[in-house]
């Protein structure tokens, strides 16, 4: 595979020059989605279908023309671009019932890249310690029993800093043989991280770091974790959606519970189907790395949109090799903003909130028809 605009874009310094990686950024894409129209017979028929050929992309402006696929097709469909017993990790979403899971695939090659987009974001968001941290992971605990990505995120982020110890939100059960959700040993391991002199990280669902806060603020549990200490979060609220706090008010809660200051608060977005991570900036704002751009569209006739207008949020990256994410169309609604009191000049992305999916048709439309024919 022909990966060299990809392997200059993954080699430059600023993680969010995005002016200045336009023309490598098109360039990988154009290679990427070769590359699977060349190893996936179900993508080359999808891009048929669509009557789109990739080697029409020759401008950065060609990249909004490529056929965005949906999450959706990915939790109903396996689309490889290489054999599943080559892959080198192989990842599911934490999907709320076992047959809606997108499943992906990275290679060896993608993994490498994937750690030097994490090393240099992480750097600059000043995330790298060398000092020893208690990690409380309100996620899954590792095992053979589940193969979902924020597992194994949430586990490569405790190697971002040394783990003294790791707790799990939620751990298998050998006696029920399933997941169970522990916050109370989770409560405990925080009060007694508390008297130590170990900073403490968290990663995970928010959902399950609030309702655990939560709860401790109604006992009266007032903490003050030692200096260093970070609350970050990712995955979403998944089935607790409609739970879903104020960011004010979960900033306010984990000072209040915690003695973390909101500006020791780190969110994270990020996707299965879309290998590519954006940590919040000072003002809490999702910035687009170089690793990706984001197109907003018109739910209504997928013309993309200006900045600043609401419509869904459409993923591009030319980073995996293994499963064809060039271009994905999840079901979220978001704005594209330009001006941030950071400094930083790369476009920011506000997710507004999920729409059915049923609600969308796109130009992979009847993808399913082909692939049963």
């Amino acid at each position: 595979m022909n990966r060299k605009s990809l392997k200059r874009l993954f080699k430059y310094r600023n993680p969010y020059d995005l002016e200045k990686t336009n023309d490598l950024f098109y360039r990988a894409m154009k290679e990427n989605v070769i590359h699977h129209y060349q190893q996936c017979d179900e993508y080359q028929e999808i891009l048929k279908n669509a009557n789109f050929d990739p080697k029409s992309i020759n401008s950065y402006a060609d990249l909004v023309k490529i056929p965005f696929i949906p999450t959706l097709y990915f939790k109903r469909h396996k689309l490889f671009s290489m054999p599943f017993k080559k892959m080198a990790i192989k990842a599911t979403s934490s999907g709320t019932t076992s047959n809606v899971k997108s499943r992906v695939g990275m290679s060896y090659s993608d993994l490498w890249y994937g750690f030097k987009m994490i090393y240099r974001l992480f750097k600059y968001h000043k995330l790298w310690s060398f000092k020893r941290v208690n990690y409380f992971i309100f996620g899954y605990e590792p095992s053979k029993h589940t193969n979902v990505v924020i597992m194994k995120s949430a586990y490569g982020f405790s190697h971002v800093a040394p783990a003294k110890k790791r707790y799990y939100a939620i751990k298998f059960d050998k006696e029920i043989k399933e997941y169970k959700v522990d916050l109370e040993r989770m409560k405990k391991g925080l009060i007694k991280a508390a008297k130590e002199r170990y900073p403490i990280r968290t990663i995970g669902f928010p959902a399950y770091t609030y309702f655990l806060l939560k709860e401790m603020q109604e006992e009266g549990i007032k903490l003050n974790m030692p200096k260093g200490s970070l609350v970050t979060i990712g995955g979403g609220w998944k089935q607790f959606y409609t739970e879903k706090v104020d960011k004010q008010a979960f900033y306010k809660l984990v000072e209040e519970v915690l003695g973390i200051k909101e500006k020791n608060i780190v969110e994270f977005f990020g996707a299965v189907e879309h290998p590519v991570v954006f940590p919040d900036c000072e003002f809490h704002h999702l910035h687009v790395p170089i690793y990706s751009r984001v197109i907003i569209r018109n739910p209504e006739n997928f013309e993309a949109v200006p900045n600043g207008e609401i419509g869904l949020i459409n993923l591009l990256s030319p980073l995996n090799s293994a499963t064809p994410l060039s271009s994905v169309m999840t079901d979220d609604l978001g704005i594209l903003h330009d001006k941030c009191g950071c400094g930083l000049k790369s476009p920011w992305l506000e997710i507004i909130g999920r729409v059915g999916i049923k609600d969308i048709t796109t130009c992979a439309q009847g993808a399913d028809e082909i692939l049963n024919k």
